[in-house]
């Protein structure tokens, strides 16, 4: 069916009109009409656009969210690496950097840009011909993972830039970040479900774009700031120029940037905002100081990672002091158990602090504190401030020593520290504080996969008592009646979910045992004791000596498993699972013979695959005799490698590896494996 041009026509003005608001909005700060005019001219485009699907292009308005994304994210290399920033909290620091930067240039009064150094997570934008087509995080600088999807949730970041001369490949930098009241809803809608919260806005800016579905990603409100233009444009010659261009473009750039004469100019714009630095919706923890002129940039160079042409100069750490009145226990998902201090309330950056972070028993003796002592405490945006130092000084005569507890303040299990490690854990399965967390990764997908049984399902089944440890769950169809009367459940889903439970018995043993959370054993170690014992009997009897007898187990996941296994309550757990019919023994592995492609060689995967996950790549080639690394060596035997193959290929080259793509991974899989 034709789109008739009233159609057309109307749908442009929208899309234009939004486009709009949006720079108005988000670049300017100036916005033209109301939350609800903006929401019924997205509403008309979404009616336009289900009558007429050829109306919906890449760079629409509706096409924020896109579903869910891949398992695992794809690698990116960037172009131009993406160095990190010299440091420093001293304002002789500054004035050295200042003095390197005049001998480098020959000049006596360098300009600088001066913006905030905003706390957020660092990520890449592409576009090709003005419209969004990449966005990767920073990584380790050279390689970071490619988030598009998540990235064009961001309703600050344009899908199509403004009218402008351009070129066909503009890369754009900058910082993504939750601001402050957004993160502290989040908290509380976690804290009201039972799941852990962030420690900061920056931690959950980068926890939000690591999410595998964009649809919750584009829930959590995020922003963008660019603070950098790749590559030359011409007549963009410094570092205001280019964020001037940003701006015109539809680009949210660095707030309250400040073209900067002189040394001392830098220095009143840093004690500015170390004293308003509450003002901004935003976390800053302090400024970052640029030579302005991009041809100066480069004579100056870089050192190492870190440009010689720019430094960030940080706040202090914000401090208060005041009493602590008493230490108490919480309990981790994962068992550790952390001492909290119980502070005398004391207003703090913006807040009244109550509570204060301990870490660990040895933080705790070092500082040698008591309760009744007087406490420095500092915040630097995190959710729970720090304890960082006692006045001995002012010690009261009658104080009382600390002394770390033996057992499970959640369920009385007596604690364990292993050697080498300062924290204390309870290793109850069953423990309350941990249930949820434990059962959320078994049931995942790199475990047991069990469709359907997310946190929020897991959190129901644990509040309505049906689940005290992952082994009710397979026992959880003898209370069906009950669960299709629960809220947002019904017939249909406990059905699908009781399904996927039942199938998930048929997971290897490996997948078993790396869903049982024994510390320290992932994927890795779980195949590796899996292939060596053969059963979760044998394993369950085995000695640490044993075990370390395993290339790739060393003491302490050796005494980690021992552990786990000679606790009764373990052992009750697991006897329960075997009676539910798990894999619980290694199936015959495949005569290595038959396939001397895959057998005793190493491989490397890069890129991305078009036919399998990595995940399913790298089972295939143990299940044929071969093993997966991280990294390209001399001892690896072959690279397989999927589209935009990045640095392991160049490596691969290098070093003389062979390299395959996958249509010749797939010549090398018998015709009768199900997976080709």
């Amino acid at each position: 069916m034709s789109v008739p041009r009233s159609a057309a026509q109307r749908h442009g003005e929208l899309c234009t009109a939004i486009r709009q608001h949006d720079y108005r909005y988000y670049v300017l700060a100036d916005p033209e009409i109301s939350d609800a005019a903006y929401d019924a001219l997205l509403r008309e485009v979404e009616e336009l656009e289900r009558d007429y699907p050829e109306l919906r292009t890449p760079d629409s308005p509706t096409q924020r969210v896109g579903g869910a994304v891949t398992r695992e994210f794809p690698t990116v290399t960037h172009d131009v690496p993406m160095l990190s920033l010299a440091n420093t909290y001293d304002e002789a620091d500054l004035l050295e950097f200042h003095r390197r930067v005049r001998e480098g240039l020959r000049i006596e009064h360098p300009v600088y840009h001066v913006e905030l150094k905003i706390d957020g997570m660092a990520l890449a934008v592409r576009y090709h011909d003005g419209t969004l087509r990449r966005a990767a995080t920073r990584g380790d600088g050279m390689q970071g993972d490619d988030i598009t999807a998540n990235a064009r949730t961001i309703r600050a970041l344009p899908l199509r830039l403004r009218e402008e001369a351009l070129p066909s490949d503009l890369e754009v930098r900058g910082e993504v970040v939750m601001y402050k009241d957004d993160f502290l809803r989040l908290n509380e809608e976690r804290s009201a479900a039972g799941e852990k919260l962030f420690a900061n806005p920056r931690n959950s800016a980068a926890g939000t774009l690591k999410l595998q579905d964009s649809a919750i990603v584009a829930t959590r409100n995020l922003h963008f700031f660019a603070y950098t233009l790749v590559g030359s444009v011409p007549e963009i010659d410094t570092q205001a120029r280019a964020l001037d261009f940003l701006r015109r473009l539809g680009i949210p750039v660095t707030p309250h940037s400040r073209v900067c004469p002189s040394i001392d100019e830098v220095l009143d714009y840093w004690r500015h905002w170390e004293n308003h630095r509450d003002t901004l919706p935003f976390e800053i923890d302090g400024v970052v100081v640029k030579v302005n002129d991009f041809r100066q940039q480069t004579i100056l160079g870089t050192v190492a990672k870190s440009p010689r042409w720019a430094i960030a100069f940080k706040f202090s750490a914000r401090q208060a002091e005041t009493l602590l009145e008493d230490i108490v226990f919480q309990v981790g998902r994962m068992g550790t158990v952390t001492p909290v201090a119980v502070l005398r309330p004391v207003p703090l950056a913006g807040s009244t602090i109550s509570r204060a972070t301990l870490h660990n028993e040895d933080f705790i003796n070092a500082l040698g504190l008591r309760i009744g002592d007087t406490v420095t405490i500092e915040k630097g945006g995190d959710v729970i401030p720090k304890v960082t130092a006692v006045d001995l000084a002012r010690r009261p005569a009658r104080t009382k020593e600390f002394h770390f507890i033996t057992k499970c303040p959640a369920c009385a299990s007596t604690l364990v520290r292993p050697e080498g490690e300062a924290s204390w854990f309870c290793e109850n399965v069953e423990c309350p504080a941990q249930v949820r967390a434990r059962i959320t990764h078994f049931a995942s997908r790199g475990a047991m996969d069990i469709e359907g049984l997310g946190e929020a399902v897991v959190d129901t089944l644990v509040t309505e008592d049906f689940l005290h440890s992952y082994a009710d769950l397979y026992t959880l169809s003898t209370h069906r009646a009950r669960l299709v009367e629960l809220e947002r459940f019904g017939e249909r889903s406990v059905t699908k979910l009781l399904e996927s439970i039942d199938a998930s018995t048929q997971r290897p043993f490996d997948r078993l045992l790396h869903a049982m959370g024994i510390r320290f054993v992932g994927s890795s170690v779980a195949r590796l004791l899996a292939r060596h014992f053969g059963s979760l009997t044998a394993l369950m009897d085995a000695e640490p000596a044993h075990m370390t007898a395993i290339d790739g187990v060393g003491p302490r996941i050796a005494e980690s498993v021992h552990r786990f296994f000679r606790d009764p309550h373990m052992r009750n757990l697991t006897q329960r699972l075997i009676a539910a019919g798990v894999t619980h023994t290694m199936a015959q592995a495949v005569d290595d013979a038959r396939l001397p492609f895959f057998a005793g060689r190493t491989f490397v995967l890069t890129g991305t695959l078009q036919h399998f996950t990595r995940d399913q790549a790298k089972a295939l080639i143990e299940r044929y005799g071969g093993t997966v690394s991280g990294s390209v060596s001399k001892n690896t035997a072959v690279v397989l490698a999927g589209m935009d193959a990045g640095s392991k290929r160049e490596k691969a080259r290098a070093l003389g590896v062979p390299i395959i793509d996958e249509e010749e991974f797939l010549m090398q899989l018998p015709e009768t494996d199900t997976s080709r």
